[in-house]
């Protein structure tokens, strides 16, 4: 239906004008949708086509993930080898490790009174030279002497007793030929009786612990002997 507006111009009516425009507005975004599919299709195609694998990619795969049996058995067989070769490297550094720390335990108990004991020996050397400051025993001494003597004798047998069974040992090097990692040189003296080089007196004998040096001997060396050492 037609209004006649002023100025004698027909136009449709507003109602029939208004409901024209939804039916445009639908035409436009479907020809949207279908220019934006179309795109997605052609894009999706054409990416197929650059991911598509060409022959030598296909057999330069194959190659890399098809290996022969063999081939593969050799290659774990490989590393196998490998790791038995670092866990063995591994048993032998523990087994190094348990052997250096029981032999420091070891140590660490058999040592622990090296201290003392060197302050011990000190005593055993008093006693000694106690004894060594008596007179000669002839047949007339004194029973008083005698019975002294006794008594320091069984003592110091008895004190260097204990001591060796707690490893102290006692050696007299007189005779023996010097050694400076058991002996200390306070002297020489020419002799013609005793080889060069030898010890032809003591002062105190050696001490060791466990077979380790607790206290040198103090001797006097031969020197210049015509003697030949033994």
């Amino acid at each position: 239906m037609l209004s006649v507006a002023s100025g004698g111009q027909s136009r449709p009516e507003q109602g029939e004008y208004a409901r024209s425009r939804p039916y445009a507005a639908r035409s436009h975004w479907a020809r949207f949708f279908e220019v934006a599919t179309t795109m997605t299709t052609e894009n999706a195609l054409h990416d197929e086509q650059n991911e598509t694998p060409t022959p030598e990619t296909v057999e330069a795969q194959t190659e890399a993930t098809a290996l022969s049996p063999e081939a593969r058995i050799a290659e774990l067989e490989a590393q196998v080898e490998e790791f038995r070769d670092k866990w063995m490297r591994s048993e032998a550094d523990m087994q190094n490790y348990r052997t250096r720390a029981k032999r420091e335990v070891e140590d660490a108990r058999q040592y622990a009174v090296q201290k003392f004991a060197k302050d011990v020996v000190e005593a055993a050397e008093n006693l000694q030279r106690g004894l060594a400051s008596l007179p000669a025993k002839t047949e007339s001494e004194d029973g008083l002497i005698s019975k002294l003597r006794e008594g320091f004798e069984s003592t110091e047998r008895s004190f260097v007793g204990i001591l060796e069974r707690n490893g102290v040992t006692c050696q007299h090097p007189v005779g023996e030929v010097f050694d400076a990692n058991l002996h200390q040189a306070m002297a020489e003296q020419p002799s013609d009786d005793h080889a060069d080089g030898t010890v032809m007196q003591a002062w105190t004998p050696t001490w060791t612990l466990h077979g380790r040096l607790l206290k040198p001997a103090m001797v006097v060396v031969a020197k210049g002997g015509n003697k030949a050492a033994e």
